[in-house]
């Protein structure tokens, strides 16, 4: 028996023992599917409860509630054209409503599920290393406590205190490295020095190397997107754009499906200005989280971006205080006179939910979009994760005014320009796309005859997001391996 199948074997034995059922691509986009005994279940679990069946939850289309909810249509807000001064409509999917109140446990089912189905992870002896700048690892160490292994977290020392609470609530073993959002290197290069140190005792699933992570998103993302447009549109809206942080590159996996279908889509990946480095090459240190850079992420396909746009951190941290203190929300109800239920629900936009909307405003601006245009994006996670950053600013900066509210609405959202925003031709994507070389060639130790695919085989992304139709495939296959499945049929 080679040692593949016996890792397999191990893995199906646990799953076994420990009751455990994997949910499939199918059923994440649409749980409908799901055998009605798990939805009956579900019922009296709630969603953030380390309970197996939450992998069923992982999904856009859950009942927004904290316990025993159900299903229902795809959880999004669209954001009306009184806050943010442009006619195109601006609709926002929300990810608060997954298991830990963010979408990453999506991107790490993925690479996870892919390592365990495969036989290349075995959970009775391996850890699962989650390299990350926030939500990631915490997905990560949600995923697998839920699928019965043990994980190992590595994000910088300057994220949200809120992150490390949570990771040391799921027994994840954690590494603060030096550094915020915008220190990758520092956890590549701790993640090596751990590899160095335990060997095959690790199994590192990097978030910017791992297409499992943009899989799930062309496999679930993309179509919940399209199922939104398809339910809002009027006769002549167009799907016009979308907008999304590159971060890990994930989430842009669903820009790749929704190409297919609207072959015109204005596609704009956004970035820190303060840390340029799509724009201009460019290095720093900002505050977005949820978004780390100083590199290109290897599972990119820039040739399907259109434009690149960097968003000020400043303020956007200004507009998290507009949307979420007493003053703010007050004054955008009372003075300006928006949808009281809309303003409450601005809290679903956690700190880069919020660089989303800066950013599609921007790109709605540069094409100078009417209200027949639709732009698409996400709301990551919402503030609940970023509470912490709140009492700082105030601390930083004194009480949030009626005064600060009104100069942010003008500057912060009305003013928002057109500035710093690269609209991309050839040789512009290419210079971004080689700049993998330096990451992952020099660095992580990827082939050069493999970049050189990404930039020129036409079928190299195409070929990767097949693998969805094999992976799922393969789950059903496992599902039937370790029985527990014909206890819900």
């Amino acid at each position: 028996m080679d040692n593949r199948k016996q890792v397999l074997e191990n893995t199906i034995k646990r799953c076994r023992e420990r009751h455990l059922i994997l949910p499939t691509y199918k059923q994440m986009r649409n749980p409908e599917l799901i055998p009605g005994k798990i939805k009956d279940k579900l019922k009296n679990i709630g969603l953030w409860d380390l309970n197996s069946l939450n992998l069923f939850r992982i999904s856009w289309k859950n009942e927004p509630t904290e316990f025993g909810g159900g299903f229902g249509d795809v959880n999004f807000i669209e954001i009306p054209s009184a806050l943010t001064g442009v006619k195109a409509r601006i609709v926002m999917l929300v990810g608060k409503y997954f298991p830990t109140g963010a979408h990453k446990v999506g991107a790490t089912f993925g690479p996870l599920i892919e390592k365990l189905i495969t036989g290349k992870f075995d959970p009775t002896r391996q850890k699962a290393l989650w390299p990350s700048t926030g939500n990631y690892c915490r997905g990560g160490a949600y995923d697998s406590y839920l699928l019965g292994c043990k994980s190992i977290a590595v994000l910088p020392e300057g994220m949200s205190q809120e992150r490390f609470d949570w990771l040391h609530k799921v027994g994840a073993e954690v590494f603060a490295t030096p550094g915020t959002e915008s220190n990758v290197k520092e956890i590549y290069d701790k993640v090596k020095e751990l590899i160095k140190e335990r060997g095959d005792e690790i199994v590192n699933l990097n978030q910017f190397e791992e297409i499992g992570n943009s899989l799930w998103h062309y496999a679930v993302t993309g179509p919940a997107m399209e199922e939104v447009f398809n339910s809002v549109k009027n006769r002549n809206d167009r799907f016009s754009g979308i907008f999304l942080t590159q971060g890990s590159a994930g989430t842009l996996g669903s820009t790749d499906y929704l190409r297919e279908f609207f072959p015109s889509v204005k596609v704009c990946a956004g970035e820190a200005l303060q840390c340029p480095t799509l724009l201009y090459n460019g290095y720093g240190e900002h505050r977005i989280e949820g978004i780390g850079d100083k590199h290109v992420p290897w599972i990119h396909n820039i040739r399907n971006m259109d434009l690149v746009a960097g968003i000020d951190d400043n303020p956007n941290m200004r507009l998290m205080r507009l949307f979420n203190e007493p003053a703010g929300k007050e004054y955008l109800k009372n003075e300006l006179e928006i949808d009281p239920e809309l303003v409450d629900k601005l809290e679903l936009l956690g700190i880069s939910s919020i660089a989303n909307l800066m950013g599609s405003i921007k790109l709605a601006k540069y094409y100078e979009m009417n209200e027949n245009d639709v732009v698409f994006t996400v709301a990551t996670d919402s503030m609940e994760m970023y509470q912490s950053r709140l009492i700082e600013e105030n601390e930083k900066h004194g009480v949030f005014t009626t005064q600060d509210a009104a100069v942010s609405f003008e500057a912060d959202l009305m003013g928002l320009g057109i500035d710093n925003i690269l609209e991309l031709g050839y040789y512009d994507k290419k210079r971004i796309h080689n700049l993998k070389y330096f990451t992952w060639i020099e660095q992580q130790g990827k082939t050069v005859e493999e970049l050189n695919d990404q930039w020129y085989d036409e079928n190299y992304w195409k070929s990767c997001y097949a693998k969805v139709n094999e992976w799922a495939e393969e789950i059903m296959e496992f599902n039937e391996k370790t029985g527990v499945i014909k206890e819900y049929l």
